[in-house]
């Protein structure tokens, strides 16, 4: 067994681990960042779209939204950090990316036209929160990741293909390094573990391990709805990406749009937990290229109650379904669905929407979604019409299943400290973001506190 000894270590090269380490550069420690994925040299050259570990995380393959959201969507970060800083940190993340290469375009600032988004809205029982997005788009967010590699290998030290087992912790419950596969221990005075979606199953057994107090945040299971980028224009054109929610008459249940993609792709990807990976349904707008279609997830919130406590695991087993009838991808026809038979080949060659997911197998939606969410999921469709006519219609296209994980991760102090001293935890993967923008903010708060302390340390010495 080998001992190397650091300042702290990070777990995970994913956004929340990246923006920890562009803010550590500044006091100069001896730091070590792990990745259980390759480079993004590698993961490019590799082309594979269901690996969601190595530099950036699922973040390199994302089309790159950054929400300059000052209000929390999706998991509440404000649920720990003070408003005050939560704005600041917005603002201190978004920075960094233009820094680094983002473009400097915003959508979503246009009051004039917010103003009669709104006032069409008012029509309905839809609710929208508006945020200025920067959208970096599909492929150009390799180059912005490698631009911010290029800086922080030159101030520390960068490993891949080193996944971490466990997290090492002493008898007064302070934290002293991790431990990698093949058994070398790595000792140093702080650990942040930034784990992604990817290694959310992993942390999640560590957290149990270390007896430490366990959240159980929900999941969101849905479909991806695709139409002709028309439908969605006056709408895209001001916002980019709608963030448009609804409360169900009939369940009284939340339902949301997600990742709003204007002229964009439908793409597949495999995510799971606990080692049970399945094929979900995504969307990505390009940098360099663009179909007739807009997409966007639309999903509905599942919380549960005693004694059930696995909603994951419920969410993975769900979106088994549609793999299980189709090897993959399901897609149906809105008016399909609606008369109670499968979508075919030819009907779907017939529609006025072509899908741009070709190897989505044609089917019935109604096998894999229960009937509580294909009745909020259709509900809300409804609703929507209201606002951007041509969206409940017979050629509207819906892939399934698509689902959103949220990591159970521990609970935190404001600084996203756990109950070990010196072990922290930010990102999707320890359930406190949801998104590219707030994993990178928790990564910067974490940053901070670790900062400081070094710093107070020293003038103490």
């Amino acid at each position: 067994m080998s001992f190397k000894k650091y300042d702290g270590v990070i777990v995970g090269t994913g956004p929340a681990g990246i923006f920890t380490a562009l803010e550590l550069v500044k006091s100069n420690q001896k730091i070590l960042l792990l990745d259980k994925g390759k480079s993004l040299e590698d993961r490019v050259k590799q082309g594979v779209r269901d690996v969601g570990s190595g530099w950036g995380g699922s973040g390199a393959y994302s089309d790159g939204k950054l929400n300059i959201s000052t209000t929390a969507i999706g998991v509440k970060i404000t649920d720990y950090l003070k408003e005050e800083d939560f704005v600041r940190l917005v603002l201190k993340a978004d920075q960094i990316w233009v820094k680094y290469g983002a473009p400097k375009k915003l959508y979503g600032t246009d009051q004039r036209k917010i103003a009669m988004i709104e006032k069409a809205l008012k029509k309905t029982r839809l609710e929208i929160k508006i945020s200025p997005i920067r959208h970096i788009g599909t492929g150009r967010t390799f180059e912005v990741l490698e631009k911010m590699y290029d800086h922080l290998r030159q101030n520390m030290e960068i490993k891949f293909e080193a996944e971490v087992e466990e997290i090492l912790v002493d008898e007064q419950k302070k934290v002293r390094g991790v431990r990698l596969r093949g058994e070398k221990e790595i000792l140093a005075s702080w650990v942040v573990v930034a784990p992604g979606r990817c290694g959310s199953g992993w942390f999640t057994g560590e957290v149990e391990k270390m007896g430490l107090k366990k959240i159980i945040h929900p999941v969101e299971i849905g479909v991806r709805v695709e139409v002709p980028a028309k439908v969605m224009k006056k709408v895209t054109d001001v916002l980019y990406e709608a963030k448009i929610s609804y409360r169900t008459k009939t369940f009284d249940d939340f339902v949301r749009t997600f990742c709003m993609c204007p002229n964009g792709f439908v793409t597949d990807e495999v995510v799971g937990v606990n080692g049970h990976p399945v094929i979900s349904v995504n969307g990505h707008t390009f940098s360099d290229r663009k179909s007739n279609n807009t997409n966007f997830a639309l999903l509905v919130k599942n919380s549960f109650t005693q004694p059930f406590n696995q909603p994951n695991l419920y969410g993975s087993y769900v979106t088994g379904l549609a793999n299980l009838l189709s090897g993959g991808v399901l897609v149906q026809r809105l008016g399909d669905l609606l008369a109670g038979r499968r979508s075919t080949v030819e009907r779907i060659k017939s529609g006025q929407v072509k899908p741009s997911l070709n190897t989505a197998v044609p089917g019935d939606l109604a096998f894999s979604l229960p009937y509580r969410h294909l009745s909020n999921l259709l509900e809300m469709l409804k609703e929507m019409d209201k606002l951007a006519p041509g969206i409940f219609s017979f050629d509207t296209l819906l892939y399934g299943n698509e689902v959103k994980f949220f990591s159970a991760g521990p609970s935190l102090s404001p600084c996203l400290e756990t109950e070990i001293k010196n072990l922290f935890a930010c990102g999707d993967g320890a359930g406190v973001s949801a998104n590219l923008l707030h994993a990178a903010v928790t990564g910067l708060r974490v940053g901070e506190e670790i900062n400081k302390r070094f710093y107070e340390k020293n003038l103490e010495t």
